[in-house]
């Protein structure tokens, strides 16, 4: 065991130095085991933050995404947390001025994550595969530049379908209905 989580280290810490060596704009920590996001990485990449926009972060086994993160990497474009454990966002998501793309499928979200609402450039919002049944769609209506809500694989309620088409000029992807037999 204690071998296999050096090797992840080891693999975060590779990741993590090619990103400074390279002042990459993207850090990759997908498939590393995370259970969290590892402290040590800020000092690390604390000369490149400014320059880092895309973060995948997927499958792994973080139950949190910390205020810390966010207000770290606040020049963010894509942020991938597809296969975790999250269940909510930290508030500060909303300061991600640049954000156009979140990924957060294959989580535990119970409710759509309300401070998504007010990323001002957020364009794509991926969510299947959660247990989301309500969905603040009037919030989702004011984000004037989202064009893709995915919420295939939710149990979200029929209400969801018949507010959302007139309304919201995005395209949203739903599972499709099971036809109800007589």
């Amino acid at each position: 065991l204690h071998r296999r989580m050096g090797e992840a280290v080891a693999r975060v810490a590779r990741k993590v130095n090619d990103t400074v060596e390279n002042k990459a704009d993207s850090l990759d920590l997908a498939n590393c085991k995370l259970m969290s996001f590892p402290v040590g990485v800020y000092k690390a990449v604390r000369s490149v933050t400014e320059g880092i926009h895309r973060i995948s972060l997927a499958n792994n086994e973080l139950k949190s995404i910390t205020s810390r993160f966010v207000t770290t990497f606040s020049q963010l474009r894509e942020l991938n947390l597809a296969g975790n454990y999250l269940h909510r966002l930290p508030e500060e998501i909303t300061s991600l001025l640049h954000l156009r793309t979140i990924d957060l499928s294959r989580n535990r979200f119970r409710r759509f994550p309300e401070p998504l609402a007010t990323v001002p450039a957020l364009e794509t919002i991926d969510l299947e595969e959660n247990e989301i049944a309500e969905v603040p769609t009037d919030k989702l209506a004011s984000m004037a530049l989202l064009r893709s809500l995915n919420l295939r694989a939710n149990p979200v309620g029929p209400e969801v379908r018949l507010l959302v088409r007139p309304l919201v000029p995005f395209e949203l992807l739903l599972s499709p209905e099971e036809p109800i037999h007589p």
